[in-house]
């Protein structure tokens, strides 16, 4: 039975979809439709999933677009983290190629990225400044700067004939000791002037009380330790941490060190923030991880990928001694600026087990301010609903917990509880003339769309339990050949098991197991010209599989053959 059709908005709404990302961290995508046209915020991916085994990235869904690309007058995003870009190679030539608007950065990230993907269409991308507005459609699009790890990020404004439709994208504040910069407070003035309708804004660390630590601290922390070190200095980040990058790069120059940089996309983030004079730096401070050798020690830092235990990046092969040309010493000193994304703490922690058995000392955000987050606390959320002063509000980028906190911290800020609506992936949100905000009893398309290799498929959910059964209990092929005039057993059954059990270690148990396969075989071809061979080699893997499971109280997959001669 397929899904009723989804009704079109009415001439005085504002239709709001998240497509993804109000369920996890990453894959941000939402639609704002009013008017005939649609304006699509960001478009990225999120990286696979213990539930999601042998995918490279999962996708928003955007089916909901694709029936409507005649409406989409652009692409507006907000920054160049792959949570908001990634998705574009994939997507973009589905929603009909809109242009893309955003900044410089963003803009060359993107351009860097596609260069992979030869196959999809040229990109449209209109580059825009911090107090540019865009005319689409019957909308105009205003634009100012937010504080964030990656420079160019930005905030996006729409307006519309009820107010503005403002995003933030993802945001923190530059502060000290909890007091916003005069550069906060100077833009977000401009909304003293404005009336904003709607907010739509990142909830993920608004569960965190309190400010984040400011990304100043950071500096002069690994300023302090960079200046200091007396031998060689590891440095691991996300490649996307870039305005760190950039500050790592500016200290070691000051202090005369030479910089190896080991991580591909490091090195490709690094080189296009100098093609566009964000970062400076002499060609001869950056040598080739080969030439080490030939500088001392306390002169070397090595900017390596991998600070989440990723299995084949830098620090990985670092740690587990298959680096070519990097082996640690007691003298080194390693320092991990990220935090633990929720799921890698185990891959995490082997990786720490690994460098500490070679002796390097660790320093980690838990003891040092080597870290800070780009999302910021409650009370830098706190602030920026005082300044926009939104009507209605709808949280987003979160687990629905981090939503649900945003929530209720919007509710003591002054948005009313009837102005506020907590999304799903896929919700269909509409503020109706201005005055009221419902969810839709129906929703868009929300099943996950997955990469795997060069293919977008939607997700199947026998397939992953498929191969979950696999990594987690094993497989089990049973072959039985049979005489095609008696139905009864050629030769004794072959079995066939990998990541079960052991077949040499079993004898008793494949003995046995080869007595329910004749058993069963024997039993369902009793007739063999009436036979249903089919139904025989169900019946053959149910037997199986229940008596597997009564004997080992493991449940592997049983794939039954049945050969007739």
């Amino acid at each position: 039975m397929s899904a009723p059709p989804i009704p079109e908005p009415a001439p005085n709404s504002i239709r709001i979809i998240p497509l993804g990302g109000v369920e996890e961290i990453g894959r941000n995508m939402t639609a704002i439709e009013f008017g005939g046209d649609i304006f699509i915020l960001d478009c990225g991916f999120q990286f696979r999933e213990e539930e999601t085994p042998g995918i490279d990235y999962i996708l928003p869904n955007t089916s909901y677009l694709e029936e409507r690309r005649g409406k989409i007058r652009g692409l507006l995003v907000s920054h160049g983290h792959l949570d908001h870009i990634g998705g574009i190679p994939y997507i973009i030539d589905r929603i009909g190629n809109p242009v893309i608007y955003t900044r410089k950065l963003t803009g060359k990230m993107i351009r860097k990225r596609q260069e992979e993907f030869t196959h999809v269409p040229e990109l449209q991308i209109r580059e825009v400044e911090s107090d540019e507005s865009v005319r689409l459609g019957a909308a105009t699009v205003r634009f100012f700067s937010v504080t964030h790890t990656v420079p160019d990020s930005m905030g996006i404004i729409i307006e519309t004939p009820w107010g503005d439709v403002v995003f933030t994208g993802d945001i923190k504040l530059d502060h000290e000791s909890g007091e916003p910069t005069e550069e906060e407070h100077q833009e977000f003035s401009i909304f003293k002037k404005r009336n904003t309708l709607l907010l739509l804004m990142d909830s993920t660390n608004v569960w965190q009380p309190g400010f984040s630590i400011p990304e100043s601290t950071v500096y002069r922390t690994l300023d302090g330790i960079i200046k200091n070190s007396k031998g060689r200095l590891i440095v691991a980040m996300f490649a996307s941490h870039l305005e760190r990058l950039i500050r790592v790069m500016s200290f070691a120059e000051q202090y005369g060190k030479k910089v190896v940089i080991d991580g591909r996309s490091m090195r490709t983030n690094i080189e296009i923030a100098r093609e566009l004079g964000l970062i400076k730096y002499k060609d001869e401070t950056v040598i080739a991880v080969e030439n080490m050798a030939q500088y001392p020690p306390d002169k070397l830092i090595i900017l390596a990928t991998g600070a989440q235990g990723d299995e084949f990046a830098s620090l990985a092969r670092i740690g587990d001694k298959t680096h070519k040309f990097i082996r640690l010493t007691p003298t080194d000193t390693v320092v991990l600026s990220s935090s633990v994304i929720p799921g890698n703490e185990r891959a995490v922690q082997k990786l720490k087990d690994n460098l500490s058995r070679q002796g390097a000392h660790i320093i980690t955000y838990h003891a040092s301010d080597v870290h800070a987050s780009g999302h910021g606390n409650r009370e830098e959320a706190a602030w920026i609903h005082r300044q926009v002063k939104p009507k209605f509000f709808v949280p987003i980028h979160g687990y629905h917990y981090m939503l649900r906190v945003h929530a209720d911290l919007a509710v003591e800020q002054g948005v009313h509880p009837k102005n506020i609506a907590i999304p799903d992936n896929g919700s269909i949100i509409e503020i109706q003339n201005g005055e009221k905000i419902v969810k839709l009893p129906i929703k868009a398309p929300a099943e996950l769309r997955v990469v795997e290799g060069n293919t977008v498929t939607e997700l199947s959910d026998v397939l992953m339990r498929d191969r979950k059964a696999l990594g987690q209990e094993g497989f089990c092929v049973v072959v039985a050949t049979v005489d095609r005039r008696t139905g009864r057993l050629h030769k004794s059954p072959d079995i066939i098991s990998r990541g079960f059990v052991y077949l040499r270690d079993n004898k008793e148990l494949m003995d046995q197991t080869r007595l329910i396969i004749r058993k069963s075989v024997e039993q369902s071809l009793k007739n063999p010209r009436s036979a249903d061979l089919d139904a025989a080699r169900e019946d053959l893997a149910d037997s199986v599989s229940r008596f597997l499971l009564q004997r080992t109280l493991k449940r592997p997959i049983v794939i039954p053959v049945i050969v007739s001669v």
